[in-house]
């Protein structure tokens, strides 16, 4: 048996934005194991009427009064594997979010399952992110996902087939909003369906999706529900890139994180959501991103939006160092937070 370890990138377009760095252990002529990851810390500062948090998503809590918070943590730190074996390939990855712990003694937090898939040829089977979602787009920011309220952004079980640009799949169902059953019950019994073609070339690539859907109403009814999303990350100038998404329709719980639900009662709610973001190389180490994304809802009435811009400078290959101010409002609710933070990471 020979064992040879490489340093080198990580190929993980599957598993999310940016490459890893990864350690590769050559086992056999056939067999080999990549440990990859990131330690990242964050510094942030927030100050308004949405009650703070590690990052933004699609909601929060509206206060009464305007309130500052000062916090720093490090359960971004993520760790994954990968193991190939001539045509199959396995992966798994957790990080630290998983709750636990407090802020009086221990700061502790648990290790949470990201990711958790096997691959064979053309076909994949386990937890990792939805086929309606084109990860490429998604922005580079030190607010983890940047705009997530208008980001097509969710990790489920599924099964997928893959030929090329097409990507076909089924995936976990769940209503977010509609019936729930009791404690035991599943009530969800038809699979989400997913078809996806990606466009690609020296230009970048543009991703359409479609999504199909049955729900479950407050009332245990099955509705139907179909959305759409156009998406893409286009080469400019230099090192340059453009990104987008735009996604609308009955998309639910498959994009904003929590900005919009599946069922209002008894219809379907609607919503729209659009993401632009522009990253600008000023040397080869500094780079940075501006974005705005914004998701408006026709049953539950939201609109929501987030913006921010950054600055990034690599000290080393595996070194960065980045700060971010932005703002994230919740216009119905008459609430906006401003934010500033600051990163260290060490990509493994």
């Amino acid at each position: 048996m020979k064992t040879i370890i490489k340093s080198g990138l990580m190929l993980t377009a599957l598993v999310s934005t940016p490459s890893f760095a990864g350690y590769t252990f050559d086992l056999t002529d056939k067999d080999k194991i990549t440990f990859g990851g990131y330690i990242k810390a964050d510094a942030r500062y927030t100050d308004g009427n949405i009650g703070a948090r590690d990052y933004w998503i699609g909601g929060g809590t509206v206060l009464d009064n305007n309130q500052s918070n000062f916090a720093i943590s490090a359960r971004e730190t993520r760790f994954n594997a990968k193991y190939q074996h001539g045509d199959v390939t396995g992966f798994i990855e957790m990080d630290f979010d998983g709750g636990g712990g407090n802020e009086v003694i221990s700061n502790s937090a648990h290790p949470r399952l990201r990711h958790a898939f096997i691959k064979y040829k053309n076909v994949l089977a386990g937890q990792t992110w939805s086929t309606f979602m084109n990860t490429s787009s998604i922005v580079e920011a030190v607010d983890f996902g940047g705009p997530l309220v208008a980001t097509a952004f969710i990790r489920q079980g599924q099964i997928r087939y893959t030929n090329g640009g097409l990507q076909l799949a089924i995936e976990n169902p769940e209503t977010y909003g509609g019936y729930r059953g009791t404690a035991t019950t599943k009530d969800d019994s038809v699979p989400d369906f997913i078809a996806k073609y990606t466009f690609k070339g020296d230009w970048g690539n543009v991703a359409v999706s479609a999504l199909a859907r049955q729900l479950k109403s407050l009332t245990n009814t099955s509705q139907s529900a179909f959305g759409y999303g156009i998406s893409g990350r286009i080469k400019t100038f230099g090192k340059d890139d453009f990104r987008f998404q735009l996604h609308g329709g009955e998309v639910g719980r498959y994009v904003g994180a929590t900005s919009s639900v599946d069922m209002v009662g008894e219809e379907v709610e609607e919503s729209t959501s659009i993401l632009v973001a522009y990253r600008h190389f000023w040397t080869k180490d500094m780079r940075s991103t501006l974005f705005y994304g914004n998701a408006t809802n026709d049953l539950s009435d939201r609109d929501r939006s987030h913006w921010g811009v950054n600055l990034f400078k690599n000290v080393t290959k595996q070194l960065s160092f980045g700060v971010e101010v932005g703002n994230f409002e919740m216009a119905k609710a008459n609430a906006d937070s401003n934010y500033l933070q600051l990163s260290a990471k060490y990509v493994l």
